[in-house]
């Protein structure tokens, strides 16, 4: 691999990844926090400091790893999860489903800000092919974690959410796959399931929604 393209890439990708997962993570706790739960408070994680949800193995070691391997065709990193417990929550299952949601939300709307960007710098004229390309990475990159978490199998947000919707039988159902879920997931990712099935349809889907909500935007200032 070029070098020089690897560290262009890194570049690249490093302030949007960071945004990503710091904001998710501290969603989580905000949201847990205003349904009742003080854990990850009391333990100094709401906060947009990244430091405090950088996993050393997860969001460094384990995607260059793998960047490097694959030639950067497979990627996959996670953050230090924010401390929840949901037995504290005024209403566990139903504000389970609110705190699940504040994580893929928090991409959701980054990934609307980044492109509100994209459309700023065209406007503005900006011909710094670095600022456009790394606003691109941070709509690809929120992207990406807004779907792949809604994948609903514990212990993603998804799952969590699924076990809030689902009658109680059937969420205690669901809730027992956890233990194992990380494994799975892994599994159906490396098989391409995820990808194929929801990943990228889900994508797709939530950035043409994107451009059709801003579409009055982007017909006033380009």
């Amino acid at each position: 691999m070029d070098f020089a393209q690897i560290v262009q890439t890194i570049a690249l990708y490093a302030i949007p990844v960071l945004f990503a997962i710091t904001v998710h993570e501290a969603a989580h706790g905000y949201a847990a926090r205003h349904f009742g739960d003080n854990t990850a408070y009391a333990q100094g994680r709401i906060t947009l400091n990244p430091l405090k949800h950088i996993d050393p193995l997860g969001t460094i070691a384990m995607p260059l790893l793998l960047y490097f391997a694959t030639s950067g065709a497979f990627l996959f990193g996670y953050a230090k999860p924010v401390p929840v417990n949901f037995g504290r929550l005024r209403n566990p299952k139903r504000d389970m489903v609110w705190v699940a949601l504040a994580g893929p939300g928090a991409n959701l709307a980054q990934a609307i800000l980044w492109t509100l960007l994209i459309y700023l710098l065209v406007a503005l004229g900006v011909e710094e092919r670095f600022f456009l390309e790394m606003a691109r990475a941070g709509v690809l990159v929120n992207l990406v974690m807004f779907a792949f978490n809604l994948f609903p199998l514990p212990p993603l947000d998804g799952g969590r959410i699924l076990v809030g919707l689902l009658p109680w039988k059937q969420a205690e159902l669901v809730s027992r796959v956890e233990p194992w879920g990380f494994f799975i997931v892994m599994a159906l990712v490396i098989s391409g399931v995820v990808g194929n099935l929801w990943l990228y349809p889900l994508m797709g889907i939530t950035n043409s929604a994107i451009e059709v909500l801003l579409t009055p935007l982007r017909m006033l200032i380009l």
